[in-house]
């Protein structure tokens, strides 16, 4: 099972995971954890125990079953790198997309430190980008830790950015995501701060995606920096998208960067 995601750097999301507990400054309002509160109230089995992590076992294989590509988020509510996932159940979701070339597997963590230890004994196909969230300058080892790892795609999600990142070391890294916080209580992303990355991103030749300002009301504030919308991906899967599209005629979302 997946469900299509409004998520604007992705298309579908994947959970065989959800719940997970907080580890720094960009957890303190997780719109996950507002999710699945909201989900246990309303009845729905997946979340009887709210935010509490949850294996789904059941939902492992569930990728080989798609047969259209599709661009899927792995565990947008949770992390699958935190401590209360066992290693035999990550080895187990990554044999599941190695098994489904067909799609791009997007996994995001903040235990850079077990993806570190772990990555070594993990099978990284060239469809599995792996990503880190980097909130402010006090979560930077995130970065240095991703880049020990083998993986085809490397990513970072400044989101929430809260806080200042002027020394971002880009190297090995493909692609950048930023974002401001949303929500009842979003804290402030000031704007000198998004540019000195998209700066940065320009520097390293790195990919530039400027998801939103955020706020209380994150419709109001839009998506624009300087007048223009960044959606730019990562050059692998420019060319992946090329390919496709001029196979089927059916153009992907995101088949060109900004």
């Amino acid at each position: 099972m997946s469900q299509g995601s409004s998520i604007e750097w992705t298309e579908h999301t994947w959970n065989p995971v959800t719940g997970c507990l907080k580890v720094s400054q960009g957890c303190k309002n997780c719109y996950a954890e507002r999710m699945a509160k909201r989900l246990k109230a309303m009845g729905a089995a997946r979340y009887a125990a709210g935010f509490a992590p949850t294996l789904h076992r059941d939902l492992i294989d569930a990728p080989r079953a798609w047969k259209k590509p599709r661009l899927v988020f792995v565990n947008s509510m949770s992390d699958l790198f935190q401590e209360d996932v066992p290693e035999e159940f990550i080895q187990r979701v990554f044999k599941t997309m190695e098994a489904c070339p067909q799609h791009t597997f997007q996994i995001l963590t903040k235990r850079s430190e077990r993806l570190r230890d772990l990555g070594a004994r993990l099978r990284w196909p060239a469809n599995v980008w792996m990503g880190v969230s980097v909130e402010d300058a006090r979560v930077m080892h995130r970065v240095v830790d991703l880049a020990c790892v083998p993986a085809a795609v490397r990513f970072l999600s400044c989101e929430p950015l809260i806080g200042p990142l002027d020394e971002i070391p880009l190297q090995n890294i493909d692609w950048v995501i930023v974002g401001g916080e949303s929500g009842p209580r979003a804290r402030e992303m000031k704007q000198e701060w998004v540019k000195s990355i998209r700066r940065q991103c320009r520097a390293s030749a790195v990919a530039f995606f400027f998801k939103q300002w955020g706020g209380v009301r994150k419709d109001l504030t839009g998506r624009l920096l300087d007048g223009r919308v960044y959606d730019e991906m990562p050059r692998r899967y420019e060319a992946r998208a090329v390919t496709l599209a001029e196979s089927d005629k059916t153009p992907l979302r995101h088949a060109a960067r900004a």
